[in-house]
C-alpha cells in the first residue's frame, strides 16, 4: 500500500504512525566481536534481563505489530515484547544487520587496526566491507523496509527489533543527517527510537531512550493538533 492510499485527497484523514525501533538485547559477543548476521548467537543472561525490561516497558503502549531482524538476538528481544500484547513476531529481513562479509566474528580491537576502520568512522557513505554490503545500501534498504511498513500500518504503533548501524542509518535518514554523519549517533542495546509519521511529514520523538515512554501514548482528542506529530508547540 502507498503513502498516498493512508490519506484522501485533502489529507483530512491521514492516520499518523507510530514507530518504535528497538536494538537487541546483549548478546556475550556484543562490544568485542562484530557479530554482523552470524547465527547462533542467543542473547547473554543480562540481555535477558535487557530484554525482559524492555517488553515491560513497551507493554503499556496499543502495540499493533512486533516485527524482527531474522536472526536469533533480534527475534529473542522482539519475543520479549511480543508476548506482553499477544503477538507473534513476524521476521523482517529488510531490517538485518549490515552484511560485515569479511569482517563478520572478527575482534573490533584488530579492526580498528585497519585503514577501512577509519573510513568506516569517518566517510562511512564511502565504504563497501569487503566481501559484504555498502553501508549506504544498508542505509537505502532499511529506510525502504520501514516506509513501506509505515504504509502498511496506518495510525497504528508498531515495533521493530533491529542493530545498532540500521537504526542509526535510519535516524540520520529521518532528521536529515547525512550517512557519512551517523557515527555521531549512539544507539544502546536495548535502547528505543521513536519517530511519529504524519500529515506534517516525519519526527523523531525518542533516541536512544531506556526511560518513560508515555508520548508515544494516543493523545486526547482535544491536544491532538499540538500533539500528534510529536514536534514543538511554540
Amino acid at each position: 500500500m502507498g503513502l498516498r492510499s493512508r490519506y484522501d485527497s485533502d489529507m483530512t484523514n491521514f492516520k499518523a504512525t507510530r514507530l518504535v525501533l528497538a536494538r537487541h538485547a546483549v548478546t556475550a559477543q556484543t562490544g568485542p566481536l562484530l557479530s554482523g548476521r552470524a547465527s547462533g548467537i542467543d542473547l547473554s543472561e543480562k540481555g535477558r534481563g535487557q530484554a525482559e525490561v524492555l517488553g515491560k516497558r513497551l507493554a503499556n503502549l496499543p502495540v499493533a505489530a512486533v516485527y524482527a531482524s531474522p536472526i536469533e538476538r533480534t527475534t529473542q528481544t522482539a519475543a520479549a515484547v511480543a508476548t506482553h500484547h499477544g503477538l507473534t513476531v513476524q521476521p523482517l529481513p529488510g531490517v538485518l544487520e549490515a552484511d560485515y562479509g569479511e569482517w563478520t566474528g572478527q575482534k573490533i580491537s584488530e579492526l580498528a587496526k585497519t585503514d577501512l576502520w577509519k573510513v568506516v568512522q569517518r566517510t562511512p557513505s564511502r565504504v563497501v566491507f569487503p566481501g559484504g554490503e555498502a553501508i549506504m545500501a544498508m542505509q537505502a534498504r532499511m529506510v525502504e523496509t520501514l516506509d513501506s511498513l509505515v504504509a502498511d500500518h496506518p495510525g497504528d504503533l508498531i515495533v521493530v527489533v533491529s542493530h545498532a548501524d540500521p537504526i542509526k542509518a535510519a535516524i540520520a535518514h529521518y532528521t536529515g543527517v547525512h550517512l557519512d554523519l551517523f557515527q555521531r549517533i549512539a544507539v544502546a542495546p536495548a535502547s528505543i527510537t521513536a519517530f511519529t509519521f504524519s500529515e506534517h511529514g516525519v519526527a523523531m520523538i525518542k533516541c536512544n531512550d531506556t526511560g518513560d515512554l508515555d508520548e508515544l501514548m494516543v493523545p486526547d482528542s482535544d491536544s491532538n493538533s499540538q500533539t500528534s506529530g510529536g514536534t514543538s508547540e511554540a
